[in-house]
């Protein structure tokens, strides 16, 4: 299973969030930029995927910031993922690759069950 530059950067992003849920405050971009070494460009684009995706909400103005949208516990690194990635289950070329011969089927199928057992094993690791 291969995961994104951008996907480790979400799943850090989030994981600061989760570290300051009790904060009064919301987390700063700059705060998370710097604590964690992202990019604060590339941190803004993911934040508004993860916004997109429900994982994290925005307050603007001189005390604005993120916060996660859930409970920590509740959004674990497949719905990161997804959000940054879209469908983790689906294997590169499977359709393509079935259609060729038995044994290119027999293989997409292998491709596709592993592919479904990395996205299950993401689901079982939250925040």
């Amino acid at each position: 299973m291969r995961i994104s530059a951008k996907t480790e950067y979400a799943a850090i992003a989030a994981l600061e969030l989760a570290r300051c849920r009790g904060a009064a405050d919301p987390v700063r971009l700059r705060s998370i930029s710097q604590g964690q070494g992202v990019p604060e460009k590339f941190l803004v684009q993911i934040l508004l995927q993860l916004k997109a995706a429900g994982l994290v909400t925005s307050t603007r103005g001189a005390a604005g910031g993120y916060r996660l949208a859930r409970p920590p516990e509740e959004i674990t690194l497949a719905d990161i993922r997804g959000a940054i990635e879209g469908d983790g289950d689906a294997a590169p070329a499977t359709a393509e690759l079935a259609g060729r011969s038995r044994a290119a089927a027999a293989l997409a199928s292998a491709w596709d069950a592993a592919a479904r057992a990395g996205t299950a094993a993401l689901r079982g690791v939250s925040l």
